[in-house]
């Protein structure tokens, strides 16, 4: 793991390939000679290597039964496996005694010894067990177990060696943990065993930083509390003591991680939730020009990464984009969801990423940058059996049996037409449509009586025709009854067919007219009710008769006090007294 310097010193002929590059104004990374010189412009692409991923992972699906995988990907080059259920089928297959079940059906029987007295482990690293002389016993169960999953990822990397020409190094233990440990332990392609029987052995030539979650504040905090970063030891630290430091959970995490206890399940999760694309600068940037250039590789990095998800056949696709700026020790970070219903492409995801920059630029005291990186997340997939707008409607012949005036119509459609016809025509002879007229429909023909119209060309209440609720195209508004143009005559007079007089007018009516013909004369009633009770409220108020229309008391107001007002059709005089 020497850099590239040292390793030329040491070795004058090698070469030394740079990784592949995205460079700003190209669409696809590439492998460049002059990738080297080109280092604070260019961005290191990992396509190459999730490429080779996706093949390696389809390797191992191929390899393992499909019933009884479970595969969870742990970074481009790590996966863990949990053969429980594999290997608990071939100890069934390869020991039938096991099948029948405990002696008596007690399950608090021990199993009887495995009828074998030596393991072939092959070329695996076995861990050495505390004792020696424990090599000498016969192996348990748990031994044969792990032997048999042994095999199993032997011929895993077997097949991915066969198909792919890549070695695989690999850890066989009882839990994330130790086999995390475990695959790093003899590198390159070869496998390690830790036994249960092996674990404390194993475990106690690491530093506990080296465990997972343990590398980073968290390890700092135990190495400072308690001196040592060696877990032997921290094996005689108590539970107690790790609880009163680190606090409850943590300590009891922490006490069982030294002694190689996982609880975390093996997660069958094969499909990324975020994508990620970033870039540190030395020297930082100080312009929004230089981010925006940075912008366009990130978007074209993660853009080509979202189209092997599937996002143009619209499989699979972000919710949420994400900024993060580093200017000194401060990082600023901004996140703006993604517009949905609508395809996604790189003019999107630049829009968004710039109006994200935009906002922490417009916070200030933001330059030099020293690390820029944007981010997609929320995966979700496609909303499937959902119909199209096209999915609701009708065409060919279908959509012209329903247009009116069809000539020919299948006799279910014709009758279903026909009677559905005939409940309008029931709901429009009884219903509230008929005080109704709709934009644009053509005046009915059917006759009416009387003149609509007052002297003063207004509608009965006061309401001219052109005040009416919606203007009407093409009809006189003289001509109006209840909202709904009629037939007029050459002497402007409407003209009945069936109906009566109205008691109060004299009125001759059609017989759906005759109600609301009433309740006009009640509304009338009502309004001039009310008029009467507000003139008799000012006189009564002010003592001067009506009042000036801007609300003032004057002259012109007292001069007409005396003069009697001329009664309004339907109105009578009261006399007080």
């Amino acid at each position: 793991m020497c850099t590239a310097t040292e390793a030329k010193k040491l070795c004058p002929n090698i070469i030394n390939q740079h990784v592949a590059t995205w460079r700003e104004g190209e669409d696809k990374w590439a492998y460049r000679p002059d990738s080297a010189e080109n280092i604070a412009t260019d961005k290191v692409s990992l396509d190459p290597y999730r490429l080779e991923s996706r093949k390696i992972f389809a390797v191992i699906k191929e390899i393992l039964p499909s019933n009884l995988q479970k595969v969870e990907k742990a970074g481009i080059d790590e996966m863990f496996l949990d053969l429980s259920a594999h290997v608990h089928a071939l100890l069934l297959e390869r020991f039938p005694e096991l099948a029948s079940g405990p002696p008596k059906g007690d399950p608090s029987e021990p199993l009887p010894m495995p009828p074998i007295s030596a393991l072939d482990w092959q070329a695996d690293a076995l861990v050495d067990l505390d004792d020696e002389n424990a090599e000498l016993e016969d192996p348990d169960w748990d031994d044969v177990a792990f032997c048999v999953a042994s095999e199993v990822v032997r011929n895993v990397r077997a097949a991915i060696r066969d198909k792919l020409r890549y070695t695989c190094a690999a850890g066989i233990a009882r839990n994330k943990l130790l086999s995390k440990l475990g695959s790093a332990h003899k590198k390159p392609n070869q496998q390690t065993v830790i036994r249960n029987r092996a674990v404390r052995q194993f475990l106690s030539g690491f530093k506990f930083t080296k465990f997972r979650n343990l590398g980073g504040k968290l390890g700092e905090q135990v190495t400072r509390e308690f001196g040592s970063e060696s877990v032997p030891e921290l094996l005689s630290v108590s539970v107690e003591q790790l609880k009163l430091k680190l606090g409850d959970e943590t300590g009891v995490w922490v006490y069982n991680t030294l002694r190689g206890i996982d609880t975390s399940e093996v997660n069958p999760r094969t499909q990324i939730k975020s994508m990620f694309s970033a870039k540190s600068f030395r020297p930082g940037i100080s312009t929004v020009e230089q981010a925006t250039k940075w912008l366009r590789i990130f978007v074209a990095d993660i853009f080509a990464r979202l189209v092997e998800e599937g996002v143009l056949e619209n499989k699979r696709r972000p919710r949420t984009i994400n900024l993060h700026h580093r200017h000194g020790g401060q990082t600023r970070s901004r996140q703006s969801p993604i517009p949905q219903g609508r395809s996604l492409d790189q003019k999107t995801l630049l829009a968004l990423a710039k109006n994200l920059l935009n906002q922490i630029v417009q916070e200030g005291q933001v330059w030099p940058c020293s690390n820029l990186s944007l981010s997609v997340g929320g995966f979700e997939d496609a909303v499937s059996g959902n119909m199209g707008i096209d999915g609701f409607l009708l065409k060919g012949e279908k959509a012209q049996a329903l247009t009116p005036g069809s000539r020919t119509r299948p006799e279910s459609e014709a009758r279903e037409h026909h009677q559905s016809a005939e409940k309008r025509r029931r709901l429009d002879d009884g219903g509230i449509q008929r005080f109704f007229f709709k934009r644009g429909v053509a005046a009915p023909s059917a006759p009416t009586d009387s003149v609509w119209r007052e002297d003063d060309g207004t509608m009965p209440g006061n309401q001219r025709a052109e005040d009416g609720p919606g203007a009407l195209e093409g009809v006189d508004p003289s001509f109006i009854r209840n909202g709904a143009p009629v037939a007029k005559t050459s002497d402007q007079r409407t003209v009945g067919v069936d109906g009566h007089t109205c008691e109060r007018c004299g009125k001759y009516l059609e017989s759906l007219e005759v109600q609301s013909h009433q309740d006009w004369h009640f509304a009338k009633d009502l309004q001039e009710e009310e008029r009467g009770m507000l003139a008799f409220g000012n006189q009564s108020s002010t003592g001067t008769g009506n009042p000036r229309s801007d609300g003032r008391k004057g002259p012109a107001a007292s001069k007409r006090s005396g003069r009697p007002k001329k009664t309004e059709r339907g109105q009578q005089k009261l006399t007080f007294g």
